[in-house]
């Protein structure tokens, strides 16, 4: 009878250790799980780098957006692989360029969304998951516990979202109540015992730039000064600059302009907006304008709404900002602010994006987190928007995919922003496709090492070749000047590589992909 005893006591002390070690287990879990870092991506719509602060030259003020560059990192050097609206967020997604996402263009009906993506993977690692805003992907959001979206582009006001829940339709403007959508998460749906991604994603600033009530009669009294380029003649570079369809001499309309009536407003928003816009339009019809003096106005109330609806998206990240900071969860979050690509603010005459030109390729980066980027730091590394997903999957401890295309980046956080000597990228491929399609911006891919930018348009069967160092803006194309011909050997071999390297054998002449 002793020895059974025995026996059954020293198995129960067994247990007891057992489980004790589980518990102990689970909690160094949970542990874990508690110091990876939370993510907040904030992304808007269109929005120029020239158009935020914390870049030198900006024409206006950001002072939200700037708080990320103060108290983090400013990248000078960010481009995409694709600048247009859809393609770059299925790039951000996958971390795979076009050709293998399967998202060539905004007229791609469906983002395949059974294919891997980096919310999935943070999902599979313990993270909670949500996207508020844009997403323009045409499926419903995969990878994400909660979502709340707009219906395609969206509307400035009074939208129609796609919620985890069914369809909502709200009352406001569209920039507040996505803030407001993404404060309510945060507040009242996030699971405070998980760390969490949120894709918060502003349509803002994109066409046709109605402003919120508040914002608009702000710039009224000022004007912006013209880009040195508004009135380039297109000279001594490849037919297509001269054959777009996206000036503002004569593309931008009256709806965009604000002259025309806008749709979708309530009776009480209509009230305010004819209130601010009444007496504008009717002295601009008094005017008479035509010619350059025609086109300079509406650079000016181009410039205005545009910048005023940047005010809204600025007031909204501070907000989110804000909740950070009083709930204690700014030390373990990181912060990625950025646009789905350049704009054109006037630049060359133009509005919208799509070309390898700087306006339109570079896009803004500012990256905070606390402990692990040095404040006020800057990076001029050549990096893309094809390294978010890594660096997010990189900074939340989770492996990343031998099939994603980009890079983490985090070895540049944790070197002040210096550019590791053993930095891989030293040069950058892009691809557009979307011709025939809005603005007339013919198919072209392309390399940029950071100085010499090598285009082919290959439709049109014309190269041009930059050299960035004496001509910044693009004004005039070095191809085949004998003076470049050893650059533009070099530059042609950099291609083949790039397009070697990322597996882009995509048809060059303009059939299906």
């Amino acid at each position: 009878m002793t020895h059974f005893i025995r026996y059954f006591t020293l198995l129960f002390l067994i247990v007891l250790s057992i489980v004790g070690t589980l518990g102990r287990t689970a909690q160094a879990a949970d542990q874990a799980a508690a110091k990876k870092p939370n993510i907040l991506f904030m992304m808007s719509d269109d929005h120029a780098f020239q158009a935020i602060s914390a870049y030198p030259g900006a024409i206006n003020k950001t002072p939200n957006i700037d708080r990320i560059a103060k108290e983090g990192m400013r990248f000078d050097h960010c481009y995409v692989t694709n600048s247009i609206c859809g393609p770059a967020r299925a790039v951000i997604l996958t971390g795979k360029y076009s050709h293998l996402n399967g998202f060539y263009d905004n007229h791609t009906p469906r983002f395949d969304g059974s294919q891997q993506t980096f919310a999935k993977l943070l999902q599979k690692a313990g993270y909670q998951t949500a996207i508020i805003g844009k997403w323009h992907l045409g499926t419903e959001p995969t990878g994400f516990d909660y979502f709340n979206v707009l219906q395609g582009q969206g509307p400035y006001y009074n939208p129609k979202m796609r919620t985890s829940d069914g369809p909502k339709n709200y009352e406001g403007h569209t920039s507040e109540i996505i803030t407001d959508l993404a404060l309510e998460w945060l507040q009242e749906k996030r699971d405070p015992n998980k760390p969490f991604l949120l894709m918060y994603q502003h349509k803002a600033p994109h066409r046709n730039w109605m402003p919120a009530p508040k914002f608009l009669n702000k710039y009224d009294d000022f004007e912006f000064a013209e880009p040195e380029t508004m009135w380039d003649d297109y000279k001594n570079r490849a037919s297509g600059a001269r054959d777009q369809d996206m000036t503002i001499e004569k593309t931008m309309n009256m709806h965009d302009l604000k002259v025309a009536k806008q749709r979708g407003l309530t009776p009480k928003q209509q009230k305010v907006w004819d209130a601010a816009y009444g007496p504008k339009n009717k002295a601009f019809e008094d005017a008479k304008l035509e010619g350059k003096d025609l086109t300079r106005w509406k650079f000016q109330r181009y410039i205005k709404d545009y910048l005023r609806c940047i005010d809204s998206v600025d007031e909204g990240v501070g907000q989110v900002l804000d909740y950070l900071d009083e709930n204690g969860l700014t030390d373990n979050t990181l912060v990625i602010y950025s646009s789905d690509q350049g704009f054109y603010l006037g630049e060359h005459g133009w509005f919208d994006k799509r070309w390898m030109y700087e306006e339109s390729f570079r896009t803004p980066l500012l990256v905070r987190w606390p402990g692990h980027i040095k404040p006020g730091t800057v990076s001029d590394a050549l990096v893309m928007n094809l390294d978010f997903p890594e660096t997010m999957l990189a900074a939340a401890g989770v492996d990343i995919p031998a099939d994603m295309q980009g890079l983490s980046l985090l070895p540049i956080f944790q070197d002040d922003g210096k550019t590791p000597k053993d930095w891989p990228r030293k040069e950058l491929y892009y691809h557009y496709y979307e011709f025939p399609g809005a603005h007339s911006v013919p198919r072209h891919y392309g390399a940029f090492d950071g100085r010499y930018k090598l285009i082919n348009y290959y439709q049109l069967g014309e190269w041009e070749l930059f050299d960035l160092q004496e001509d910044p803006q693009e004004m005039n194309s070095v191809y085949g000047k004998p003076e470049y011909a050893e650059v533009q050997a070099k530059m042609h071999e950099k291609l083949k590589e790039l397009r070697v390297k990322y597996k882009d054998d995509t048809p060059r002449d303009g059939g299906k992909y």
